[in-house]
């Protein structure tokens, strides 16, 4: 493969949903999947025709087979996922809602996805790519994935790469909420497009209103906020102008995703050379089509079905 497009990182896990709906206590049968914001990323990317690439740990496990696996299917370079033989692959388990998001619980302390940690190999091939997209999810699982985000993202500065951040607020991994805000505003304030759904982007900067939220990053340098406002559609800002953008009309199935839909939408105009406004359309466009299946992934659209919701445009006409 040659040099990727993107680089993402973090972990991917086993994801086990169940099969009827209904409370979660009371699932019996589940079907097997995978899960894991930044796969999602990838995959969307990689469906869009991007050359993509992934670093991170899984375990010497049945799991980990599957992960490196559905990487190879995908067309995404897994070089730099290893294989820890000393931890296991984390697990989600997620049910199936009557009404709303469904509940999931992890399963993921002390796994090989949390045993990521910099390394030269991995750094230098960050350097390599056109752009990296991190999340806020890999500084709560270790103290070294922590640290890994903080070198990747300054690799990637220093080597002139773009940096796109969603901050993916998980808030049952972190300790407290001060340390969550903390460690992800400040790795929000290092990149150059900020993602933040309109509740994380109050958490994180205490302001309200979209156009607050995004003053926040802006007066620190970002070059871009797109404000995620969920059934609403999404605002972007820059330090010149602003779009809204309403929501498309699709059927949907399952909202989980979305958000990792809208990151890799916003990243593929960034790499196709689209201007702002068309940056904001195609990351909602992605986003709306990845909530049409029930796998965190499985939804995530090829070039052509984009091509095909862009044509109807959000009105449905």
């Amino acid at each position: 493969m040659s040099a990727p497009d993107v680089v993402t990182y973090g972990e991917i896990m086993g994801n086990f949903v169940a099969t009827t709906a209904g409370p979660l206590e009371k699932a019996l049968l589940f079907e097997r999947r995978l899960a894991g914001a930044e796969l999602n990323v990838a995959v969307a990317l990689a469906r869009l025709g991007h050359r993509v690439g992934f670093v991170g740990r899984v375990g010497g496990d049945p799991l980990g087979d599957a992960a490196r696996a559905r990487l190879r299917a995908e067309g995404i370079d897994g070089t730099h996922v290893l294989v820890d033989e000393g931890a296991v692959t984390g697990i989600q388990v997620k049910g199936r809602a009557l009404t709303g998001d469904p509940r999931y619980v992890y399963y993921r302390r002390g796994s090989a996805g949390s045993r990521l940690t910099p390394s030269p190999e991995a750094l230098g091939y960050v350097a390599t790519a056109r752009h990296l997209h991190a999340t806020g999810i890999p500084p709560a699982l270790s103290a070294t994935a922590r640290r890994f985000a903080v070198e990747a993202i300054e690799t990637a500065r220093d080597a002139g790469v773009g940096v796109s951040f969603d901050p993916n607020l998980r808030p049952t991994l972190w300790p407290d909420q001060d340390e969550m805000v903390r460690v992800v505003g400040d790795l929000a304030t290092r990149a150059d497009w900020v993602l933040p759904g309109i509740a994380e982007g109050e958490t994180l900067t205490g302001r309200r209103e979209p156009q607050a939220i995004a003053d926040h990053y802006l007066s620190r340098g970002a070059r871009g906020v797109a404000v995620k406002l969920g059934a609403r559609g999404a605002c972007l800002f820059t330090p010149d102008a602003s779009w809204t953008q309403p929501p498309f009309p699709v059927r949907t199935v399952d909202t989980v995703g979305a958000g990792d839909g809208f990151a890799a939408g916003f990243i593929s105009a960034l790499l196709d050379g689209l201007g702002d406004e068309q940056r904001l359309q195609r990351a909602c466009a992605v986003g709306a089509l990845a909530t049409g299946n029930e796998g965190d992934c499985d939804g995530m659209p090829s070039r052509s079905e984009l091509d095909a919701l862009l044509a109807v445009g959000p009105g449905g006409r």
